[in-house]
């Protein structure tokens, strides 16, 4: 489980809608801003997508909160959770839907370990996810 990351990007309102939509099929949602004017000067603005354990506040959960990326700034790598191959093959499906680019279909990926599905894709900044569901783990609730 993640409980919060970061991911710089060059559009805030296009790569919102990006990870909005690709990640809506495992009940994440769009959950407000936060505005820099109201902290530390090293923080900045930012903009979160929430799961529906942390949007509800019933259960810890986890967040991505996009910010403005700044000159020489690199991407990231985030693997998030899925409870099922069938959840990985939605997000995967939606996210392409939403724009961004395969980097690796839905597959078995048994290099990894036994049951390890998972699918890649990067957004339009070039930060990568990996839906991935691993068999050994148990559901979340």
């Amino acid at each position: 489980m993640i409980d919060h990351v970061y991911i710089s990007v060059n559009n805030i309102e296009k790569s919102l809608a990006f990870y909005a939509e690709a990640l809506k099929q495992l009940g994440w949602k769009v959950f407000g801003n936060y505005d820099s004017r109201s902290g530390p000067e090293d923080v900045p603005d930012l903009y979160g997508i929430v799961d529906d354990a942390y949007g509800s506040g019933k259960a810890v959960g986890s967040s991505i909160w996009l910010r403005q990326r700044k000159p020489g700034e690199t991407g990231l790598y985030l693997g998030i959770v899925c409870a099922s191959n069938e959840l990985v093959d939605a997000a995967y499906a939606a996210a392409i839907k939403a724009g961004g680019t395969d980097e690796g279909k839905p597959a078995d990926r048994t290099y990894f370990a036994p049951g390890y599905y998972a699918a890649n894709v990067a957004d339009f900044d070039g930060n990568r996810l990996e839906f991935v569901h691993k068999a050994w783990h148990a559901k979340r609730t």
